[in-house]
């Protein structure tokens, strides 16, 4: 697990008996242009699994075997699964996976290749949290969602960048937000730093969703405070396809507390963000995409530096291609 150096000695993570770590975090931070517009690139999928899950799972994960606990459940549509599958394994946890019949297969695989148990559950991305929910009354539920130790490790992708940036913050982050546990985590990263005196403000911070699943957005247009159950429909960026976000206030306040906003983009965006990363030598999952299709609409919100905008590129797309390429070979 990472913290910051230096001065940031002040700054720690939750104590645990044992660190469950497979190298997690120091994710390159790169400079990217697409179409007209430039960023810098937080290349999160980068991590062990290849996605920013990681980061939040090891901080968990150790907790959770400080505890001595030998078998953990979670709800996933892929990557949390297998990021909980992979720590699970390293730690010697079992680890059961609840994971929609519709997810992709090469996500599926992934959690099962980490010797998991998965839970195929049809229906709504909800049905499977419910499924989940039921089996949590007997075992331990180690919830990407839920636990504060999730969102202490996505505290230290907050530390990295302002490292990287020569101990500085960015005037703006642009994330993708499901269940929000990056955007929240990063929040609460800036403010500890904020706290230490270490930064002047903290950075605005947007969240992106997909029009077929956009909670978070319809809340921030009417400035409310929490976000009502959507409608929820299929989309390409699967891993934020989360109709009721169970920390959707706090979500809503991450955007609030930053002077940042929530964007809605569309199917065709997405679909041409994914290729122009892959132009730039990125390969990313669509979900992570949806993040850069909303950039131009920042831009047009307010004018930023490129040095001044970081995205997190949150899943590797060699999942998918690896899985395309095996089905080929069959």
């Amino acid at each position: 697990m990472i913290r910051p150096r230096g001065h940031c000695g002040v700054i720690n993570l939750p104590a645990v008996s044992s660190i469950i770590s497979l190298g997690e975090g120091c994710t390159p931070l790169t400079k990217v242009k697409v179409g007209r517009h430039s960023f810098l690139a937080k290349l999160e999928f980068l991590n062990p699994t290849g996605s920013y899950k990681d980061r939040g799972v090891s901080v968990m994960m150790s907790h959770i075997l400080s505890h001595q606990v030998r078998q953990v459940i979670d709800d996933s549509s892929g990557n949390a699964g297998a990021s909980i599958s992979a720590y699970a394994a390293h730690a010697g946890i079992q680890a059961r996976i609840f994971v929609p019949a519709h997810a992709s297969s090469y996500k599926k695989q992934q959690i099962q290749r980490f010797n998991a148990t998965l839970v195929e559950v049809e229906g709504l991305r909800s049905a499977t949290t419910t499924a989940c929910w039921k089996e949590a009354q007997h075992t331990t539920y180690a919830s990407h969602a839920w636990s504060p130790f999730f969102l202490a490790g996505q505290m230290t992708c907050a530390w990295e960048m302002w490292e990287q940036l020569g101990r500085r913050v960015p005037a703006a982050i642009v994330c993708v937000a499901g269940q929000g546990g990056l955007l929240i985590g990063l929040l609460q990263g800036f403010k500890a730093l904020l706290k230490a005196k270490l930064i002047p403000h903290l950075p605005r911070l947007y969240a992106v969703q997909a029009r077929a699943c956009d909670p978070i957005v319809r809340a921030w247009e009417e400035r409310k405070e929490f976000p009502q159950a959507c409608v929820e429909q299929t989309t390409l960026a699967e891993g934020i396809r989360i109709a009721q976000p169970v920390r959707g206030r706090d979500i809503l306040r991450a955007i609030y507390e930053s002077a940042g906003a929530a964007i809605r983009v569309e199917e065709h965006e997405i679909l041409a963000a994914q290729a122009m990363l892959a132009h730039q030598g990125l390969l990313v999952e669509a979900t992570s995409a949806a993040a850069v299709a909303g950039l131009s609409q920042i831009c047009q919100l307010t004018e930023l530096a490129p040095d001044d905008i970081v995205i997190p590129l949150t899943g590797s797309g060699l999942k998918q291609a690896a899985v395309a390429e095996l089905s080929m070979r069959s």
